[in-house]
């Protein structure tokens, strides 16, 4: 099991920054990738950035050139940082740690999610 706890969302300008943050506890040398999603209301939950253990990142394409996806592996912590911040960022943001058994089954593991709002 994997334990996830986010911080650092809040409300935030049109072209501001923010760093959200997640810590995992647990069983985290089973962790595979990290990710974060985004949820907006009314939205699907989608995938914002992923990162690997050995650091590869993936990003969608709306937040390529804005959000960075960094991983400390000695801390267990993955963190987004979120830089020329547009209203349609606002959603809940979820940390989501990947782990696969054996037979290559993939389980996620859920953050509770934190608001980022950006304002016009």
């Amino acid at each position: 099991q994997v334990q996830l706890v986010e911080s650092g969302g809040g409300l935030v300008q049109a072209g501001g920054s923010l760093t959200l943050s997640c810590v995992a506890s647990g069983s985290t040398s089973s962790i595979n990738n990290m990710e974060w999603y985004r949820q907006a209301p009314g939205q699907e939950r989608k995938l914002v950035a992923g990162i690997s253990r050995d650091s590869n990142a993936s990003y969608a394409e709306p937040v390529k050139g804005r959000f960075t996806i960094s991983r400390d592996n000695a801390k267990n912590t993955v963190s987004l940082q979120m830089n020329s911040l547009k209203p349609e960022d606002t959603a809940v943001y979820y940390c989501n740690a990947v782990t696969y058994s054996s037979d290559l089954y993939r389980r996620n593991y859920w953050g509770q999610g934190t608001q980022v709002t950006v304002s016009s």
